[in-house]
Formats: structure tokens, C-alpha cells, sequence
């Protein structure tokens, strides 16, 4: 299968928040995904929108796997995953409704790049 993959401009932050805390006004941009777990309220934002007083995990890329792609499709988050584990690149993988997002470290970008079209993917 393959994919339609578009790196986007912006660098992203990861960042932890204690399970009870308030979704807070900075949580915005282009690309934001919230999540509440019973351990954690985790966001990913554009980087210069988490404020540095916050935990966050920063200088993340996010690649857009362009869809959408309907629930019953298999094996697009393994052609991903795959693609760069089998290049020691580790991942954030984020799934919404009509499509998956790839976050890699910033410094890692050419070499996801590279494994992406390795595994037939189209990358721009």
C-alpha cells in the first residue's frame, strides 16, 4: 500500500500535565491533539505554544498521512511503524478520525524521509 505522506512546517511539543489538570488556553495551532488518561493529560501542540514553565518533550516533526482512511483499512500504522523502526527511528504515532499523524524528532526527519520512500511511500 502506499501512502501519501506531507511533513508539515511546524516543530510540535509533547507535554504532560497531571490527569486533573484544566485544558489549558496555550493547547492551540495548527496541529494539537489532547488526551486524558486516568494517569495524565498529554498535548501535543505547536512548540511555541507550550510555555516553558511545562513539562514537554520538544523538537517534534509531524508528518500528515494523508486520507482519509476508512476504520476498516489494515496495516497503515505497521507500514509506518515499520518503515522506521526497521531504521532505528522511534515514533509518536497520533490517529484521528480520517487519518494518522507520524511525529519523529527533529533531527531524525531525512532518515524517516528516506525509509518512508524505502517502503514506497510517496513523501513531501
Amino acid at each position: 500500500m502506499q501512502l501519501r505522506i506531507v511533513l508539515q512546517p511546524q516543530r510540535a511539543a509533547v507535554c504532560r500535565l497531571s490527569p486533573d489538570a484544566p485544558i489549558p488556553d496555550w493547547a492551540h495551532g495548527k496541529f494539537v491533539s489532547i488526551t486524558r488518561t486516568h494517569a495524565e493529560l498529554s498535548i501535543v501542540c505547536d512548540e511555541s505554544s507550550a510555555p516553558n514553565d511545562v513539562h514537554a518533550d520538544r523538537g517534534w516533526r509531524v508528518f500528515e498521512v494523508v486520507g482519509p482512511f476508512e476504520f476498516s483499512v489494515t496495516g497503515v500504522a505497521a507500514s509506518l511503524s515499520g518503515a522506521l523502526a526497521g531504521n532505528g527511528i522511534s515514533l509518536l504515532l497520533i490517529a484521528t478520525f480520517d487519518t494518522d499523524y507520524v511525529l519523529v524528532k527533529d533531527d531524525v526527519v531525512e532518515r524517516a524521509t528516506a525509509a518512508f520512500r524505502q517502503f514506497g511511500h510517496d513523501v513531501s
